[in-house]
């Protein structure tokens, strides 16, 4: 969050997403060991937002320059997910997403390279889809001794050790994607097919109505997507598309948030849609977030909250944590002066909670009804409440 705050959105979220990095404390920073990627990180006081810039009106927007870190946040992703295929149909989905935490304000005075004041942390995830497994796996580091980061200078990079987001151009159209672990591995080349899509109010994205519980937030929406996806040690060619999100702020999440829905959809009919909910503790639904739809030449439009109404129809219990999701979902646009849309979501895999830190469910699910497609789904707050995490 985000691509989770609703990465939120992740949203943030957002998205997704969520929760992030600090939770432990760090024995040794002035020595190399103590940098190790699975190293703990030093605790900075979660809700202390003093001295951290804030979301509160909207900004002008600067791309490639805008893919790199603002510091000035408190919390920052960098989030893609992707339904793929190979060409006799075997089905693959994955998540990447790295996430930056400010530990304290400003920077930190050391002549230590190992002494840092930001946590990383990366999450990534392989579905397979016909041999019904759910690959996770997570890392931190802190951003240091180029450990982890992130950079537009000379080109756009976002990186934890060896997993990694780089550009290909200088304008960062064309993008390449690593990650692995001993048993799964993704290796794959975006181009981006649309503009920056702005979320919100020309991506301020409000989280409640208190000013400052807002990110600012945009999306790359459809990344044609092309590439190898390793399983144990068989080697699949695949295509298909993925979506980005960036989000950066600084306190999200109003007092009564309980966590999120969020779903990012690809229509075969070339729209793509964001839409979501923060769910309240008191049963209710945050209004003042909504969502978007992207037509296929990359114009948007806004959909307010009560446009949106998102209905659970299946449910599904994790063997793992006992926590129960939505399995399924009805989902119904009504936006002014066009007519409703009226999509059927359904998860390709039942089991795609991760369970490592925080426990979410993110995964990828095929869409019905109104129109047809694939999409990804982050849902938050139904392991624990997300309010004390952004």
């Amino acid at each position: 969050m985000a691509r989770a705050v609703m990465r939120w959105g992740i949203v943030l979220a957002f998205v997704a997403s969520i929760a992030l990095i600090v939770s432990s404390t760090l024995a040794t920073p002035d020595t190399p060991d103590a940098a190790d990627g699975q190293a703990a990180l030093p605790v900075a006081p979660v809700l202390d937002l003093d001295g951290f810039a804030r979301a509160v009106e909207p900004r002008e927007w600067a791309f490639p320059a805008d893919h790199g870190a603002h510091p000035e946040y408190q919390t920052e992703w960098w989030y893609y997910t992707g339904n793929l295929a190979t060409e006799d149909g075997r089905r693959f989905g994955y998540q990447f997403t790295i996430f930056r935490r400010a530990l304290t304000p400003g920077d930190v005075e050391s002549e230590s390279e190992w002494r840092a004041n930001q946590a990383y942390m990366a999450h990534f995830t392989v579905t397979d889809v016909s041999g019904e497994q759910f690959y996770q796996a997570q890392r931190f580091s802190r951003g240091t001794a180029g450990l982890a980061g992130a950079e537009v200078e000379p080109r756009y990079r976002v990186w934890l050790d060896d997993w990694a987001v780089e550009a290909q151009d200088d304008e960062a159209i064309r993008t390449e994607l690593r990650a692995s672990t001993p048993e799964v591995a993704i290796d794959l080349a975006l181009a981006q097919a649309k503009p920056p899509a702005l979320q919100g109010e020309r991506g301020l994205s409000p989280k409640s109505a208190e000013p400052g519980n807002a990110s600012y937030y945009y999306s790359l929406s459809r990344l044609e997507t092309s590439g190898t996806i390793r399983i144990g040690g068989t080697e699949y060619q695949v295509t298909g598309a993925s979506w980005m999100d960036h989000e950066f702020g600084t306190s999200a999440l109003g007092e009564n948030a309980q966590g999120w829905d969020w779903f990012g959809l690809h229509l075969d009919d070339g729209r793509d849609l964001m839409v979501g909910q923060i769910r309240l503790q008191d049963g209710g639904v945050e209004p003042a977030f909504g969502g978007l739809l992207i037509e296929p030449d990359g114009s948007t439009r806004y959909l307010p909250a009560a446009s949106i109404a998102i209905e659970p129809v299946d449910w599904w219990t994790s063997p793992h944590t006992g926590t129960t999701y939505p399995a399924g979902w009805t989902i119904r646009i009504t936006p002014d002066g066009d007519a409703p849309l009226t999509l059927q979501l359904e998860p390709l895999l039942a089991d795609q909670e991760l369970r490592e830190g925080i426990v979410y469910w993110e995964g990828a699910v095929q869409i019905s009804g109104d129109a047809s497609g694939y999409g990804y789904a982050e849902l938050t707050g139904y392991f624990d409440t997300m309010r004390n995490r952004f």
